[in-house]
């Protein structure tokens, strides 16, 4: 009897919420618990952009210490891709550029800011036969983690609007043929939604 009431209860709960909520609630859990790619954004300022705000994305020069990415460009990349449906006027940088440099870039382009990134660590973990075939470190076997500093600077004044640092953490589900790279598209398009005001 007991069990048919916590059965009639635990029904008469999950009617109330959409299956989409309920698929979210499960990601997220899953994610936090290490099964799913996990990130976490921390930014230094609550600031909102206007969504016909102007940017301009560049990428440091700044190779992660142990690990080297195939693309040198790849967060400006992963960067535009989250912005462009939130931010319709959005440029980027066509490959990695000194802070002068890209400010430079910016302001030539007539960009109301700056968004400056750089990989400030990436650990790509063995994930597949191939690379235990070229690493044969038990150690090394296991998911990614990566690491990306985020300035959004304003162009005509060089003020530093907000900093942000997202730290990635793949899954164990997910980590088979993964690279560090692979896990920042979700988290930057996160960070493109909230500089808007938008939840998830």
């Amino acid at each position: 009897m007991r069990s048919l009431i916590l059965l009639l209860a635990f029904l008469g709960l999950a009617g109330c919420m959409k299956v989409s909520d309920m698929a979210e609630g499960t990601r997220e859990q899953l994610s936090d618990a290490g099964f799913l790619d996990h990130s976490e954004t921390r930014r230094a300022s609550p600031w909102r952009l206007q969504p016909d705000s102007f940017i301009f994305i560049a990428q440091g020069y700044f190779v992660p210490p142990g690990s080297a990415y195939p693309r040198p460009n790849v967060v400006a990349e992963e960067a535009f891709n989250g912005f462009v449906e939130y931010f319709p006027m959005v440029r980027r940088a066509a490959g990695p550029a000194g802070l002068e440099e890209a400010m430079g870039q910016a302001r030539a382009v007539g960009a109301h800011y700056l968004l400056y990134a750089r990989f400030a660590s990436a650990d790509d973990r063995i994930g597949t036969v191939e690379e235990w075939e070229d690493q044969e470190a038990l150690d090394r076997v296991g998911r990614d983690r990566g690491v990306i500093q985020l300035m959004l600077i304003e162009t005509n004044t060089r003020y530093l609007v907000d900093s942000a640092r997202i730290r990635n953490r793949g899954g164990f589900l997910t980590f088979y043929d993964s690279k560090p790279e692979d896990l920042i598209g979700p988290p930057l398009e996160e960070y493109a939604r909230s500089l808007i005001g938008l939840s998830r």
